[in-house]
């Protein structure tokens, strides 16, 4: 009897200690997943290393008003006028030109107390076409106007590349001018064409330009705006330029660029 108690003793001992063993400091259970998800500060689940992705955008307002949202939040409004979608709050305004349809800057509340303005006189500045790097993107000033109604010398487009690379080109209010066949080479992927065939060119010229600038997408802008609609539907699909994407007042597409990025 006393032998059997010992052995119990011993066993009891034995299963004592080894309860009091833990694994090294940051070594894990057995059957532990080291990939198993956490919740987030907003309760979605999150694995750990993944961080969450967002998209470059673009929305439409009409005539010839843009707002791009980078895909780190930035807010660019080009030449704001028409349509709704002002809330944002502004990291960059541009302004083609002095024409009250594009310079209505004040509709512009909201705005981030770095938010800088950049308007023809700053893209002309002696003279010549300038050039900015705001970090989220690159703003390249091009040739506007050449004709009766807008002066290439109080007139400007441009060219803003994200900081993902994808370009977006906006003509301003211009007929064809000399740069534009020299704009293939900057390899943009969104192009607006303005083309209401009365203060600028018209369809007809507004596809030639097109094709001399090359990109990868061609979009009809600036169509005639009457009673309140700052877009026409029929005449826009006359557009007739290769890879034309037709976006209406009112639409936010994403921006991808060639290689798929957003």
């Amino acid at each position: 009897m006393k032998r059997k108690l010992g052995w119990v003793l011993i066993i009891c001992m034995v299963l004592m200690s080894a309860a009091r063993v833990r694994p090294p400091d940051g070594a894990l259970p057995t059957g532990h997943d080291s990939s198993q998800e956490t919740k987030t500060g907003n309760g979605q689940a999150h694995t750990p290393g993944q961080e969450n992705q967002s998209t470059a955008k673009l929305l439409y307002m009409g005539q010839a008003s843009i707002r791009i949202t980078t895909a780190a939040g930035k807010v660019i409004y080009i030449d704001p006028y028409a349509g709704d979608g002002y809330e944002p709050a502004a990291d960059l305004i541009l302004v083609t030109h002095h024409h009250y349809d594009h310079n209505s800057v004040d509709k512009v509340a909201q705005r981030h107390p770095d938010c800088r303005i950049i308007t023809w006189k700053e893209a002309l500045a002696n003279g010549q076409h300038q050039k900015f790097d705001l970090g989220y993107c690159k703003v390249q000033a091009v040739e506007a106007g050449n004709n009766r109604w807008h002066d290439v010398k109080q007139c400007v487009g441009y060219i803003v590349t994200l900081d993902n690379g994808v370009s977006v080109y906006v003509t301003g209010d211009t007929s064809k001018t000399d740069q534009m066949a020299a704009l293939s080479r900057e390899k943009i992927d969104y192009a607006f064409y303005c083309c209401d065939g009365v203060y600028n060119m018209d369809l007809d010229e507004a596809a030639e330009c097109a094709n001399l600038v090359g990109a990868r997408h061609n979009i009809p802008y600036h169509v005639l705006a009457q009673d309140g609609v700052y877009f026409d539907r029929a005449r826009a699909e006359r557009f007739e330029a290769e890879n034309r994407l037709i976006v209406d007042e009112g639409e936010e597409i994403i921006l991808e660029s060639a290689r798929g990025e957003k």
